[in-house]
């Protein structure tokens, strides 16, 4: 007894916080909700297991997983699926109880290697103990520590392989370069950047090589690198059971596909839409600057620059001194990821959660920032002041971590804007894969504590696995829309762009740093609610719809408004598609709109609008950029229900049709025919107009006066081909259809133009002359 009271006594400090934050994740286990990969990385050590311990096949090799699934490591996932077997664990409430509790668990473990580390790396208590809490306090990291069994057990085994690294150097024996090598196949195992380590090790051992004396050296370091290497590669192979039937071909196929991931998302980032897998490459920098504490960001980069600045005045020092070379391994493992993600450009999503492991290493410099600032002043007071000051930066990230408690995963700091109302969630992915949504599901069950809930998200229903059984029954998913509530946490690309909250009846709301993170609604609305929906209505009634199809569709303002009377439940439980198509030239676009020509703001219809008086309305704002055309609809699995195209700006068309009219056409027959020679225009009319005559794909073919007026590739043919879709050029009004279509600037002998039949053929055809009035018609 005595003897552990002398070997824990001088990391007394450490042990008590640990222990302060594994009464406090005790206390919270059951705050985190589910995120959507949760259930899946289950499933996948789940298939894993029973194709190693029942000989099943097919477990792996079926197509049962996603052909990118059977790729992802279970060196964690197995044992937690083992710990979930041995208990004998059926309810999911306890299952993923447990989950929670060894993710955290582990997280903890995390922070002892990381004061073990610094302990060793920098021989100050209070410095490693400083360590440790730069570790551990970093908000989202913390709550990602609950539900995330992904990201966070790569980045606690990243500070695990670290330690193993310097313990491994020091001692230079075969078996802790054996220890180290297992390590760092489980890294890589749990996620490819793991790799980084596996080219730093012999990097290093390189330069021992160089530096050894004598035969007898040279053989130790070449022997423990192989040892080091085979250990790795074998913890590879031992924790990815899909790799067992063909080695060589599917570890090129598991690098393949994990170095560049096929998952390819829509993100908000900076205000901006982009495509994950095309990414600019501020996004890491960006993502990781906004969302670590300012004290952690700047303690890190004066321990990175003084690693660096040290390296380059003395390099030698770095070889010879262990203490510094393993500094230097530190801040090379960072810079060195970060350079590979600006440069390599791979797709990565969610913020920076594939890059989490960072932190381990930057936790670390950061740790080494502090001690050298220390270090340079001389005077007591200045020391003072530094430390006074980490402290006051690591109260501030604790209280920020308490007051948005159980959503640290939404923590956002000073360097963005977060007190303007609404102002995150049109910048910026806000919830993970609607982890929030058990906040929500809590708060409705709590308001309405008899009957059942009907919620339309299956993500948000996932998080039932954590409620107890009686609470968990009540949410259903139900065929009838009456008392139909809907909890929302979208990722904000979604939420903030496609939907507002101000345009649905809510029943609560929960903001973070101002900016809704969720919203609870429910769908049939009383009187008192629906009072805004009549007056849009009412108002409505007296305009003609853009477009009319299953819905009637509006432009009011800056909003499209879906409309229909009367409304089944049916009708607005599918998804609609929305395709925004921008104006050529128009400036400002997001990066997506400019990649894909469109705007894809697909939604649903019960986190849009609302029922009542037996009718259904929808309101969806449309960004502020200039629009040329919309298309829209609704899809289910089977494809589409129904769609809709029409131009946005309708002006044009009736000011076309005005001018039009006031004179013969140039050419009849199924719509008439305008010519403007000094506009340079052809305008189709016709009254009255149902939406059979638009349907029809339209084409025009204008052949000019001089073939080299062509271009190389319609000379052959002699005629430009302009051929369009009605619904995107014109638009209906008064019952009149009428659209306008420019004319190429050179000199035109002929238009012949039409429509085409379902089969391709010609359902009508007309010529224009412009050089005579006059045309013919069939």
């Amino acid at each position: 007894m005595q003897r552990a009271i002398r070997l824990l006594a001088p990391h007394g400090a450490a042990l008590v916080a640990l222990a302060l934050f594994l009464l406090a994740g005790l206390a919270v286990l059951d705050d985190y909700g589910v995120s959507t990969d949760e259930g899946i990385q289950r499933i996948i050590a789940e298939y894993n297991l029973d194709y190693v311990l029942r000989a099943d096949a097919g477990a792996l090799e079926s197509g049962r997983l996603l052909r990118s699934d059977v790729f992802y490591g279970v060196a964690f996932e197995a044992p937690l699926m083992l710990a979930e077997r041995a208990l004998g664990l059926q309810d999911t409430r306890d299952i993923y109880l447990l989950r929670r509790l060894l993710i955290h668990l582990f997280f903890l473990i995390g922070g002892l290697f990381a004061y073990l580390l610094a302990r060793r790396l920098f021989g100050s208590p209070a410095i490693a103990v400083a360590a440790m809490l730069l570790f551990l306090l970093s908000p989202r990291l913390y709550a990602h520590s609950f539900f995330n069994s992904k990201d966070m057990p790569f980045f606690v085994t990243f500070m695990i392989t670290l330690f193993a690294a310097h313990r491994a150097f020091r001692r230079n024996t075969i078996w802790s370069f054996a220890l180290l090598g297992l390590s760092v196949g489980v890294l890589a195992n749990l996620r490819i950047m793991g790799i980084v380590l596996f080219a730093a090790v012999p990097a290093l051992r390189a330069l021992d090589l160089l530096s050894a004396s004598g035969w007898r050296e040279e053989r130790r370091t070449l022997l423990t690198t192989s040892v080091f290497a085979l250990a790795g590669a074998l913890a590879v192979y031992a924790t990815m059971p899909y790799l067992w039937a063909d080695p060589v071909a599917r570890s090129v196929a598991w690098w393949m596909t994990n170095s560049n991931h096929p998952t390819v998302l829509t993100e908000l980032f900076g205000g901006d839409l982009i495509i994950t897998s095309e990414a600019p490459v501020s996004y890491l920098p960006v993502w990781f600057s906004i969302t670590n504490s300012p004290a952690v960001l700047l303690l890190g980069v004066a321990g990175a620059l003084t690693v660096c600045a040290w390296g380059a005045a003395r390099p030698l020092r770095l070889v010879r001194n262990t203490r510094l070379r393993f500094l230097g391994l530190i801040a090379a493992c960072f810079i060195a990821s970060v350079l590979a993600v600006v440069l390599l450009k791979p797709n990565i999503y969610n913020g920076w959660r594939q890059m989490y492991f960072l932190h381990a290493p930057f936790s670390l410099l950061a740790a080494f920032g502090l001690q050298w600032l220390a270090s340079a002043l001389r005077r007591k007071r200045l020391r003072a002041a530094i430390y006074g000051a980490a402290a006051i930066g690591a109260a501030g990230t604790l209280a920020s971590m308490i007051l948005t408690h159980p959503h640290q995963q939404v923590y956002f700091n000073v360097f963005v804007d977060r007190t303007t109302p609404e102002r995150l969630r049109t910048q910026y992915e806000m919830d993970h894969w609607s982890a929030a949504g058990l906040d929500g599901l809590r708060l409705l069950l709590r308001d309405r504590p008899t009957g059942t809930i009907s919620i339309s998200d299956g993500a948000i229903r996932k998080n039932t696995w954590l409620l107890p059984d009686s609470d968990a029954r009540r949410v259903i998913k139900s065929d009838d829309l009456t008392g139909f509530y809907v909890a929302s946490s979208l990722p904000a690309w979604r939420l903030g762009m496609a939907v507002s909250p101000s345009h649905v009846p809510l029943l609560h709301t929960r903001k973070i740093y101002g900016s809704t993170l969720y919203w609870i609604a429910t769908f049939w609305i009383d009187d008192e609610s629906a009072a805004p929906y009549r007056a849009m209505r009412d108002r409505l009634r007296a305009a003609a719809p853009a477009a009319s199809s299953f819905f009637d569709i509006y432009v009011d303002g800056n909003s499209l408004v879906y409309r229909k009377e009367p409304c089944a439940p049916d009708d607005a439980r599918q998804t609609h598609f929305l395709h925004i198509h921008p104006k050529p030239g128009a400036e400002g676009l997001p990066s997506m709109v400019r990649n894909v020509g469109f705007l894809n703001l697909d939604f649903n219809f019960l986190q849009a609008g609302a029922g009542f008086d037996g009718g259904c309305m929808a309101v969806v704002p449309l960004p502020d950029y200039p629009i040329a055309s919309v298309r829209t609809g609704q899809f289910n699995e089977d494809g589409e229900l129904w769609s809709a195209a029409f131009g946005l700006n309708a002006e044009a068309p009736r000011t076309s049709y005005e001018a039009a009219v006031s004179r013969e056409p140039d050419a009849q027959s199924t719509f008439d025919i305008y010519f403007n020679a000094d506009e340079r225009t052809l305008t189709y009319v016709k009254e009255p107009c149902a939406a059979p005559d638009i349907e029809r794909l339209f084409f025009l073919h204008v052949r000019p006066e001089r073939a080299s007026d062509l271009p190389e590739r319609r000379r052959e043919v002699g005629f430009d081909n302009m051929d369009f879709d009605f619904r995107l050029r014109g638009s209906v009004f008064d019952g009149k259809c009428a659209a306008l279509v420019s004319l190429p600037e050179y000199p035109i002998a002929s238009l012949r133009t039409g429509q085409w039949t379902s089969g391709e053929g010609e359902a009508w055809a007309a010529t224009v002359q412009p050089s005579r009035r006059g045309a013919s018609q069939r």
